[in-house]
Order: C-alpha cells, then sequence, then structure tokens
C-alpha cells in the first residue's frame, strides 16, 4: 500500500502518568531516545510509537498518525490545493528524517514523515 501509517505518538501533558498506563496496559516496551526527550514505543509487531510532552501547552493530550511519504513538500502542497492547513512545515528530525503536519479539511490532524538516514 501506497503510504501506510508508520507511526503513531502520543502528545501529552503528562508523560510520566502516559507511560505508566501504557505499559501496565499494554505492556509496550518503552525506550528513551538518546539526546532527546522522546520515548520509543516498541510494540514487536505492527506499527509502533512514540511519547512526548505536548509541544503547544494547553493543547489537550492527543494521538498523531504519521504516513510515508516520499516527498513532504509535495505532498504538503497537494494537501493545501485541496483545502488543508498547514500546522508544521518540513522539519528535520536529525538524521531520522523529516516531519511535517496538518489539519485536513474536516479539522483532523495528521503527519507526514519522510524517512532519513537508514539507521
Amino acid at each position: 500500500m501506497p503510504h501506510p501509517f508508520v507511526h503513531v505518538e502520543l502528545q501529552t501533558s503528562d508523560v510520566g502518568s502516559a507511560k505508566k498506563f501504557y505499559t501496565d496496559l499494554f505492556h509496550w516496551n518503552l525506550q528513551e531516545e538518546p539526546g532527546m526527550d522522546y520515548t520509543i514505543i516498541k510494540v514487536g509487531e505492527g506499527t509502533g510509537g512514540g511519547m512526548m510532552k505536548n509541544p503547544v501547552p494547553g493543547t489537550p493530550s492527543h494521538w498523531l498518525p504519521y504516513v510515508l511519504v516520499d516527498d513532504i513538500a509535495a505532498t504538503l502542497k497537494k494537501a493545501k490545493s485541496l483545502g488543508a492547513k498547514i500546522c508544521l512545515e518540513e522539519t528535520k528530525i536529525g538524521e531520522h528524517g523529516s516531519i511535517a503536519v496538518f489539519m485536513d479539511p474536516t479539522g483532523a490532524s495528521l503527519a507526514l514523515w519522510k524517512v532519513g538516514k537508514k539507521i
């Protein structure tokens, strides 16, 4: 399938409580990302994810899915032409890759992921 969901991220006001809740509930393997304030969720099979402190103070905690794309700029341009609002322009995440976030015309947020250097 082109453009699969590849990552799901919890942006929360209380990372510690979220870690405890989801570890107790699902027994997820959580791994701190070195040099970042980010927790990787390793689920074994299926799409993994991450947890981080919500970057927008006052925004309710929420899950944000990521879709794999080859060209973030082109995808954002097309999304905008279809009525999307760009929330985060293409942003490089070290050598891991790049992200961007938009809100579709119905108000739902979706993130894009482009793989960087293979690790």
